[in-house]
């Protein structure tokens, strides 16, 4: 397939799957690790997926790949600081939020403007 509509799927999905990880971070309760990597799982997929699109398609969607990789980067932290017992700060998964949100964003501009 040469479309990105299979990335935006699998990151809608994350995106879901997300939302109740932030929900339980800002209500201060445990986060169940099994959902977190299935979270992470995901991301990692769209991420792979929009990376090879972007090495074989021209025009790239560089700017979603960048945000999405940044948040990547924001997940990495929460989920070690996670794994070691140490608090998750809500501001990083916010932020962490927030940037995916504006990948996926950048993401269906350049579906739709490219479609």
């Amino acid at each position: 397939m040469t479309t990105v509509t299979p990335a935006i799927g699998i990151f809608a999905t994350a995106a879901l799957v997300g939302i109740y990880l932030l929900s339980l971070v800002l209500t201060n309760k445990k986060t169940p690790k099994a959902v977190a990597l299935i979270h992470g799982a995901l991301a990692a997929t769209g991420i792979t997926l929009l990376l090879i699109y972007t090495i074989h398609h021209s025009p790239k969607p560089i700017e979603s790949l960048v945000a999405f990789t940044m948040a990547a980067m924001g997940g990495l932290i929460l989920v070690v600081r996670d794994v070691i017992s140490k608090p998750l700060p809500k501001w990083l998964a916010v932020g962490h939020g927030l940037i995916a949100v504006t990948g996926f964003v950048f993401l269906l501009i350049f579906h739709f403007a490219n479609s």
